[in-house]
């Protein structure tokens, strides 16, 4: 298997491959295309390729000095497994590397993966969302 994990500076990232990302994940049904294309020239983001097909995506939303946030790390479903999420954190990692603090929101079951990928678990922090 030929994987390769570029930033977007380093190869474009579709957006028909993002959407198909999220659709094989079940994620952002409501998204539109135009929306995400939008998302991804604004914001940093990494792909994973096999054989030329996106089959990861990470990104990042920050303010280019202080603080990141990561946000969809997404795999494909027939690609877990092959640790081409842990390549792809780190590949965002390197990215944001000028950073102070990076942070990020997961499930309980993926705390384990983060911390292999040097992050720390707060107790001390709560979560807040305003949906519009």
């Amino acid at each position: 298997m030929n994987t390769e994990i570029l930033s977007y500076t380093e190869r474009a990232i579709k957006t028909q491959g993002v959407m198909k990302l999220y659709q094989d994940v079940s994620w952002w049904g409501e998204r539109q295309e135009q929306d995400i294309e939008e998302m991804l020239i604004k914001g940093l983001s990494v792909g994973a390729w096999v054989d030329g097909t996106l089959v990861g995506f990470a990104r990042a939303v920050s303010d280019g000095k202080f603080r990141a946030y990561v946000e969809d790390v997404v795999i494909h479903s027939s690609y877990r497994k092959e640790h081409i999420g842990t390549k792809l954190v780190s590949k965002l990692l390197d990215e944001l590397s000028h950073i102070d603090v990076i942070s990020l929101f997961c499930e309980e079951h993926l705390i384990p993966f983060y911390e292999k990928n040097s992050f720390k678990y707060s107790k001390s922090q709560f979560i807040m969302h305003k949906k519009q």
